[in-house]
């Protein structure tokens, strides 16, 4: 029976490349010419620190366009409270991986309501789509692209 896999990974290489493109541009930029402003990717953090609290804006928008270049979801970044220590400021955005349990419910929520003759089951942190059809998956896999899901989506182990 053909099956394929929904899940939300994030390459760590690619994402530690496009911290350092990042980084890189922040150097050649005039507008940080003279700044302490820089990004720091750790694991599942990554951390923008500068001055001021619009500077971390603009330093986002960077850091989406470098993320976008190397064909990341920024949609995968989750960010959290900006907090100053001393003249600098931070702002610390959670990486997302995999699929938690609200949007896995959503996502078989969904198959189950577009009446296609697929199956969905949670399975840890992806979710296991199966069908009778090849033809059923890929309208399942259209289904869930057309979807307005605040996580990215990847399809894996698609088996005949």
């Amino acid at each position: 029976m053909p099956s394929f896999d929904v899940c939300s990974e994030l390459d760590d290489q690619e994402m530690k490349n496009a911290v350092d493109q990042a980084n890189r541009e922040l150097e050649k930029r005039f507008d940080f010419r003279g700044v302490d402003a820089s990004f720091e990717f750790s694991g599942e953090t990554v951390e923008l620190a500068a001055f001021e609290e619009f500077q971390i804006g603009q330093m986002l928008d960077i850091l989406r366009s470098k993320m976008i270049a190397r064909k990341l979801d920024a949609r995968s970044l989750d960010p959290g409270k900006i907090e100053g220590s001393g003249k600098q400021k931070r702002q610390k955005f959670a990486v997302r991986q995999g699929v938690d349990k609200d949007n896995a419910r959503g996502i078989v929520k969904l198959l189950k309501e577009s009446k296609l003759k697929v199956q969905a089951q949670i399975q840890g942190e992806q979710v296991r789509v199966t069908g009778k059809k090849r033809d059923d998956l890929q309208q399942a896999m259209a289904l869930l692209r057309d979807a307005e899901l605040d996580i990215p989506l990847q399809y894996e182990n698609f088996r005949d």
